[in-house]
């Protein structure tokens, strides 16, 4: 079940959130230091992640012009709305949900493991890398619900469907790519997604405010841009 992978992300998630909306009743203070923590943790690996590239100045330059057409098509409003729209009909307006949603959906979903697990799953059928990533986010998932509400679990179905369909066209498309650019792939996207999750962490700390959702595109620019390198330089 090539799949399967995938729907573990997905329920480690949801039995992480559960877990996590126990603890919702510690002190303020205490909510405050597990959330700065969290923001410590994935600064750490944001950073990791960036520094293992080989085209700095491709990553750059996908990254402007992913924030360019993310700024233009309003993709960080177009989250939050989703986020409120959940609020409206599972949590009481004015709580975190909305910023617990965007919050846990990036940080699930923007990564080299949530992309090469997926792949792996398609193509060979082994999820290791996935069950790997499980354990991780259902942790994550408990504490991002203790400190920013319910609406981390509602990540869940961006991550279904994000993975699932990584792993079904994986699964057609990626053995008539070249092993080489699949790996010089692999690798730059874990780079910018690292200068992204680092953005994350300087949002969970307060630190700036940055609007992630908008350097999403940055991405598709990114796979173009090495894999025009690949077959033409």
């Amino acid at each position: 079940m090539i799949l399967l992978g995938t729907i573990v992300n997905g329920g480690a998630i949801i039995v992480g959130s559960l877990a996590g909306a126990f603890l919702q009743n510690m002190k303020k203070e205490t909510q405050e230091t597990v959330t700065r923590g969290i923001g410590l943790g994935v600064i750490a690996l944001g950073i990791q992640m960036a520094i293992k590239n080989e085209s700095f100045i491709l990553i750059l330059i996908s990254l402007c012009l992913g924030a360019m057409v993310g700024e233009f098509f309003g993709i960080e409003d177009q989250m939050k709305r989703l986020g409120l729209f959940l609020e409206k009909r599972f949590a009481k307006p004015g709580s975190n949900f909305a910023e617990g949603f965007v919050t846990a959906t990036l940080i699930f979903l923007i990564g080299s493991m949530a992309i090469i697990g997926a792949i792996e799953s398609g193509v060979s059928n082994n999820h290791q890398i996935l069950f790997t990533k499980s354990v991780m986010d259902g942790f994550m998932a408990t504490m991002l619900t203790a400190s920013l509400g319910v609406g981390v679990m509602f990540s869940a179905v961006p991550v279904l469907i994000y993975q699932g369909l990584i792993t079904i066209f994986s699964s057609f498309l990626m053995s008539y790519i070249p092993a080489e650019l699949l790996e010089t792939l692999m690798t730059e996207i874990s780079a910018i997604g690292g200068l992204m999750i680092l953005a994350i962490g300087f949002n969970i700390l307060g630190i700036v405010k940055i609007r992630v959702s908008n350097y999403l595109p940055g991405l598709l620019f990114l796979i173009v841009f090495v894999s025009l390198s690949y077959y033409y330089f």
